[in-house]
């Protein structure tokens, strides 16, 4: 079995693509393979999975998790989704960058976020349930909020007016967070 894993302009983001086997029947491929994944320098050891279920036009985030930063490795179930990271590591070379990538169960995609990137989704179809492992475990009270539409960021989301937990309609703008961030 292979894969196919992508650089993107943030350093540590990757976009993978799995081989995925089908005939008449359906398909097959693999989540994740420890041994395969190390072999590109990603994480072979993750401690909680999780799964999200959201409806059209829901967006959540952008959210990164300082101390304690979470590298996540996110993938769509059913559905379709506009995924997102932002480097907001103190001190990169892509500081205040952003990749963006659509996520479905139709491509398989899979996106690796690291440690220090924040990271967000809008749902593009109907409903979309994602899953994504990640390296640590998720910790409330170390997590950082950034504005969906920070004007410094510029992310041109597919969407105009997103559906919005409380935590993320407050969230911050990136500058107003800048002594929080972790560093490269």
């Amino acid at each position: 079995m292979s894969l196919t894993v992508r650089t993107t302009a943030i350093d540590g983001v990757r976009l993978i693509e799995p081989k995925v086997f089908g005939d008449a029947r359906g398909f097959f491929f693999e989540l994740w393979h420890a041994e395969r994944y190390a072999g590109f320098d990603l994480p072979s050891h993750f401690v909680q999975d999780n799964v999200s279920l959201s409806r059209r036009g829901v967006l959540r985030g952008l959210h990164v998790q300082h101390p304690n930063p979470q590298g996540k490795l996110v993938q769509v179930l059913d559905g379709e989704v506009f995924d997102v990271a932002v480097d907001v590591r103190i001190g990169s070379a892509t500081f205040g960058q952003w990749v963006g990538y659509h996520l479905s169960a139709g491509n398989h995609r899979q996106l690796y976020i690291p440690p220090g990137i924040a990271h967000g989704f809008c749902v593009l179809s109907d409903s979309a349930l994602l899953t994504y492992k990640c390296t640590d475990f998720y910790r409330p009270d170390t997590e950082l909020t950034i504005a969906w539409d920070d004007p410094d960021i510029g992310i041109e989301w597919p969407i105009s007016e997103p559906i919005l937990s409380q935590k993320d309609t407050g969230a911050r703008r990136l500058r107003e967070l800048r002594e929080l961030l972790p560093t490269p």
